[in-house]
């Protein structure tokens, strides 16, 4: 009778214990979701760089206050491929992006195609193509190329113009979209 009662108690046990952890993990998922990239005040960027193959994703900001490590880690990852020059990126610049992704919710981190230009590197793209400004913002970290898998870059275009947060350019031919924290303007 004994190996039975404790069966019961140790199935009782069990059962309680089943329920109290779906509740629990619901509650931490619900949680966590709340933390993700829709909450203002927890903004994550994902990015992946197309001339290095590094990946990042990263809070930048964190109940309304940035993060000077994940601002560093950032910098990096936009830094010109090039000549290895790392150069501060504006935060506007990623709360623009932040306010992309929160539009088209991305299943890819967003491919950089170019981030910070050294002046010169900034220069020597001058001399072999054409759209490359002299006094380019991304040699200020204030301009990025970026394409989004998965989305159109025509798409990307019309929702960073929606957004009147600086200039957007669209480079259709080698499928990017440039933008910067710039005057507001359109090519």
């Amino acid at each position: 009778m004994d190996d039975i009662s404790s069966f019961h108690t140790d199935r009782r046990t069990f059962l309680k214990l089943g329920v109290s952890a779906i509740l629990t993990s619901a509650f931490a998922q619900s949680a966590l979701a709340a933390a993700g990239p829709t909450n203002p005040e927890h903004r994550i960027l994902s990015f992946y760089n197309i001339h290095t193959g590094e990946s990042l994703t990263t809070c930048y900001r964190a109940s309304g206050k940035l993060i000077n490590r994940a601002l560093n880690r950032i910098s990096h990852i936009m830094r010109d491929h090039r000549t290895g020059e790392v150069k501060p990126v504006d935060p506007n610049l990623l709360d623009l992006l932040h306010r992309i992704v929160i539009q088209e919710k991305p299943h890819a981190p967003l491919s950089i195609i170019s981030g910070y230009r050294s002046p010169r590197t900034n220069a020597a793209l001058r001399k072999v193509t054409t759209g490359v400004a002299p006094n380019s913002l991304h040699m200020k970290g204030r301009a990025i190329d970026i394409r989004i898998p998965g989305c159109r870059t025509k798409a990307l275009r019309q929702i960073a113009i929606s957004l009147h947060s600086g200039g957007v350019g669209y480079y259709p031919k080698s499928d990017f979209v440039h933008l910067d924290t710039g005057p507001v303007k359109v090519w």
